[in-house]
């Protein structure tokens, strides 16, 4: 019986970090006064994986530093962020 548990223990435990999955989405902001511009990536939740639900959910993060968010660029997967790093410098993963 205890050879059953194992298993299902193991799987109960990985749950939770599988709930919290996430994507990432690349996007344009900017400053005025003067005019700053700026492209990045940043992760937003399992739940958020369209550029709409990216957008609700940036917009608020760039808000609080003062940059104003123009557009996401795209959904980038996982597997795909070391090609937008160096793109994003200082942006990566910044909000």
């Amino acid at each position: 019986m205890k050879k059953h548990l194992l298993p299902l223990l193991v799987a109960l435990v990985a749950l939770p970090g599988l709930a919290e999955a996430s994507c990432y989405a690349s996007y344009k902001a900017k400053r005025d006064n003067p005019l700053k511009l700026h492209f990045g990536v940043a992760e937003v939740g399992d739940n958020q994986c369209t550029k709409e639900a990216a957008a609700k959910a940036l917009a608020p993060r760039l808000e609080k530093e003062g940059w104003h968010l123009l557009s996401i660029v795209a959904m980038i997967p996982e597997e795909k962020l070391g090609e937008v790093k160096a793109d994003a410098g200082k942006y990566f993963l910044r909000y």
